[in-house]
């Protein structure tokens, strides 16, 4: 989310410097933007440090094709664009560097569990029971939720309202989706082994 401040001193339009300059400028303001940025910016809000009428994707465009080769690229989300680590340095990462809370740590029944709220969204606990054929902890619901992957959706009109749980942002973020439309198809899920553990119980007769 942006600031409401404005920086005054902020020069947007750079017109005292040639165009090759100015445009780079701009990228490198964007990059420094989406560095210091906790979570990804929007559009709008990289609008507020370039010149009107200067275009954020191709900005964008060009910051990817300079950052070629480096170890981050930049990643868009269906709320805007962050930089990230690339994923061939995860390795050395997890080596080298403290990342903390950064892990999501996650068992197999964690992300079958994640997956069938992912695909039916808004889901109760009663109805990944359902799926799954037997209860779903209080305990795994909050592991989701405390790593950020799912959050509490629109009350169920089941008899008592229950909550429904839905995917968050960070879920996107955390396994490189631009929007839920980017989830792979049955058969790919089904070659990673996660909708084994989620193949809804038998109908009995």
């Amino acid at each position: 989310m942006a600031k409401d401040h404005v920086d005054t001193d902020l020069d947007l339009e750079l017109e005292d410097l040639p165009s090759e300059l100015r445009w780079r400028e701009w990228m490198r303001r964007i990059e420094a933007v989406l560095f210091a940025s906790a979570s990804p910016v929007p559009r709008d809000d990289l609008a507020r440090v370039v010149g009107q009428g200067a275009s954020v994707d191709l900005l964008i465009e060009d910051l990817i094709a300079d950052l070629e080769g480096r170890s981050f690229e930049v990643a868009q989300t269906a709320d805007g664009w962050m930089l990230r680590t690339r994923a061939t340095y995860a390795p050395a990462i997890r080596t080298a560097a403290d990342v903390g809370d950064q892990d999501l740590d996650l068992r197999d029944y964690d992300i079958a569990v994640l997956a069938a709220i992912a695909y039916h969204q808004p889901i109760t606990r009663d109805e990944l029971k359902d799926i799954f054929g037997k209860e779903i902890s209080r305990d795994l619901i909050g592991r989701l939720h405390a790593r950020g992957l799912i959050g509490t959706g629109p009350r169920s009109p089941r008899r008592g309202s229950p909550y429904t749980y839905v995917t968050t942002e960070q879920f996107l973020v955390a396994f490189d989706l631009e929007t839920l439309q980017d989830l792979p198809n049955r058969e790919q899920l089904e070659d990673a082994g996660i909708t084994t553990a989620a193949e809804p119980r038998a109908e009995t007769t």
